[in-house]
């Protein structure tokens, strides 16, 4: 099988084809006309079957991803921070567009990386709505902001206060969309009843846990879906003298980790295994904002057994364990 190596960008894409020890590169533009001439390109070349590899960079990559997976191709999908690592291990001292092209496409021919398999059609469409209701919020709240900053203009003033109502009205019946969207999809709908039985955990953030995490065989564990969210810790620490203080990687999916942020709080005063958790790491003499980041992990740990498993959320399930132990 072919290897397809992908360098994703807002406007563009870079190539590399690794066929019979060989690397042909291209690049075409990161839209529909692209796509077409990308698929005149690999029938050119006898390139019917392919194992097709880009990096998880926001929504750059997700229509292209989906074009190569309808056309036949198998898929994947990887953390930006694994192609990282992989191109410092094979000593890379060249960075350009295609070089990067051609490193996706030798990693995914030698480290042969999960296949991705595109979310339905009913969590595309929950996931653009819900991204485009945070744009539409954090847009409402730069215009408060402007408003309470006080503004000399009078009439500047009543336009950005018709503005701010307009975008309320957008807000309320986009919010009631994505609950429609939810309630009329059956699994979306059990998934969003399994969330919301985890403290913490409304439909809003629900709903913003369903659009951004992936179908759950994509990862082996709980730590992976940490990984993918930007939530493992990094540490710093050589010898005895050189120690650095450990802090998020934040190399992962920026909306499903600002999802967790303030569902994290409100865990930290409401639920049980979060409560006791945070005491043990307040004994270890842990700051205030590594907590936090640790209990958006816990979280989403708790998310991920509550997904996997089937079942609601069960504050008794530590005391469970030790008893029958």
């Amino acid at each position: 099988m072919d290897i397809l190596g992908i360098d994703i960008s807002k406007n563009k894409f870079d190539i590399a084809l690794l066929k019979d020890d060989q690397y042909h590169t291209a690049t075409f533009s990161n839209d529909t006309v692209g796509f077409a001439k990308l698929q005149k390109w690999l029938k050119r070349l006898g390139a019917d079957h392919l194992h097709a590899c880009l990096e998880a960079t926001g929504r750059y990559g997700d229509a292209l991803a989906l074009f190569l997976h309808e056309a036949g191709h198998q898929v994947s999908v990887v953390n930006p921070s694994r192609i990282q690592a992989y191109a410092a291990s094979q000593l890379r001292r060249n960075k350009t567009d295609k070089e990067d092209a051609k490193m996706i496409a030798h990693f995914c021919s030698t480290q042969v990386p999960k296949l991705w398999n595109p979310p339905s059609t009913a969590l595309r469409e929950l996931q653009t709505m819900v991204r485009h209701l945070e744009a539409l919020q954090t847009m409402r709240q730069q215009e408060r902001n402007r408003l309470h900053a006080g503004m000399p203009s009078t009439a500047v003033r009543e336009v950005v206060k018709a503005h701010i109502a307009f975008m309320d009205e957008q807000i309320e019946e986009l919010s009631q969309q994505v609950r429609d969207n939810i309630d009329h999809d059956p699994d979306l709908k059990q998934r969003k009843d399994l969330l919301t039985s985890i403290p913490g955990i409304a439909d809003v953030t629900a709903a913003r846990l369903l659009a951004e995490i992936p179908p759950l065989e994509r990862f082996d564990g709980a730590p992976q879906l940490a990984a993918y969210a930007g939530l493992t810790p990094r540490e710093h620490q050589s010898g005895a003298t050189v120690f650095r203080r450990g802090h998020l990687t934040k190399t992962g999916n920026a909306h499903l980790r600002h999802a967790l942020y303030m569902p994290a709080l409100v865990a930290m005063r409401w639920n049980p295994i979060i409560q006791a958790f945070v005491t043990r790491l307040q004994q270890r003499g842990k700051s205030k904002m590594t907590i936090v980041g640790a209990v958006m992990r816990k979280l989403l740990h708790i998310v991920y057994g509550v997904l996997k498993s089937g079942e609601p959320f069960d504050p008794n399930y530590a005391v469970k364990l030790r008893v029958s132990a």
